[in-house]
């Protein structure tokens, strides 16, 4: 073997390493896909992928095994054109259909290089071999980072201030009533404004500590609430979660935390445990928490059923542009990779327009 070249039998998830030679197999057909879905697992953990990211793609291989009814080394692109109108039908939306795509073209991509030797495992028990059947003419586009559906849109300032009042109105009528629930009402309250005014993702804003907030040393009238870290941010398949730190931009809302912080928050009683928002068995919200009590207020408001708590996400992001802030500030902000996402959420916006502004107003 020549110097830096790599043998068939070294490389992790290869033939010679998932299957026994000269062993006969029951069902033949089952036991190499079976090998071929470990060594591909294999091969991902090898480049350090997530758990959950492996699991999750050879998942999407045996939907497709399932739809087609047959195995990888007899797909065609036909099979694709099939499988995707099926998923469409579903209702599934653009991205996940696309990543589904994906995940499968990357198990292809795998059982096709010769040098993990599985087309000669393939071919020689049963006279065919797997090809590559997702090529870009049959598979959906990438848009943008943005792929929400389009019906998310973001609130306008009048639906968002009407949203703010009704949760501020819900703590005090719970809390001049007597009624339990208006501490919870009121966690929801800042939860919701700091969302908007953050333009966090709903899981970043769960998984927020209270050490994770801040002095701005430029401007010091946001207190100890002039910046964040967002430990928790959308990371990429297979890495882990992003961080970045955001500006407070919006005085009002740095002075709801630090009151909640500092005046509210302590009537739960956690204890040493640093988290943000504490429910009251003294446990770290959930998103799905959130995503229920804003459903609970827009759809009491009468407000359109297709919005949702990321909806203050894509607010945050147009209010910001249309009062002339940065460009890049605000995609720094909100941690978007592409700047073309932002055009995604204000149509029409001019980035010629936009005046620098790093410090809030």
């Amino acid at each position: 073997m020549r110097s830096g070249q790599v043998a068939v039998a070294e490389l992790p998830g290869s033939a010679r390493q998932q299957l026994t030679a000269g062993v006969s197999l029951l069902h033949p057909e089952e036991a190499v896909l079976k090998a071929m879905l470990e060594g591909w697992a294999a091969q991902q953990r090898s480049r350090l992928l997530a758990a959950t990211t492996v699991e999750n793609r050879g998942l999407t291989v045996r939907r497709l095994v399932g739809f087609t009814n047959d195995y990888p080394w007899r797909w065609a692109p036909a099979d694709v054109e099939e499988w995707t109108s099926h998923l469409v039908g579903g209702g599934l939306a653009h991205s996940t259909i696309r990543h589904y795509q994906q995940s499968v073209a990357l198990f292809l991509e795998f059982v096709c290089d010769p040098r993990y030797g599985w087309a000669e495992v393939c071919q020689a028990r049963f006279g065919t071999h797997p090809v590559q059947v997702f090529h870009e003419w049959n598979t959906a586009v990438h848009r943008s980072d943005g792929e929400a559906r389009p019906g998310r849109r973001p609130l306008s300032r009048e639906e968002l201030q009407r949203f703010f009042d009704y949760c501020d109105d819900r703590v005090a009528v719970l809390e001049g009533s007597g009624r339990k629930g208006w501490l919870a009402a009121y966690r929801d309250a800042v939860l919701f404004k700091t969302i908007y005014a953050g333009g966090v993702r709903l899981r970043e804003a769960a998984m927020l500590d209270l050490a994770d907030w801040g002095p701005n040393a430029k401007f010091a009238r946001f207190g100890s609430y002039g910046v964040v870290r967002v430990r928790y941010g959308k990371a990429s398949r297979g890495s882990p979660p992003r961080q970045r730190t955001v500006l407070s931009v919006m005085e009002w809302a740095a002075k709801g935390v630090a009151e909640w912080v500092e005046d509210i928050r302590p009537a739960y009683e956690v204890g040493a445990a640093g988290m943000l928002w504490p429910t009251e068995r003294g446990r770290r919200i959930r998103p799905a928490g959130i995503d229920a009590r804003f459903a609970e207020y827009r759809d009491a408001l009468g407000m359109d059923a297709v919005l949702t708590p990321h909806c203050l996400r894509h607010s945050y992001v147009s209010h910001l542009l249309e009062d002339g802030y940065d460009q890049l500030f605000v995609q720094q902000q909100v941690g978007h990779v592409w700047a073309s996402t932002l055009a995604t959420y204000t149509p029409g916006w001019d980035p010629a327009t936009c005046r620098t502004c790093w410090g809030g107003r």
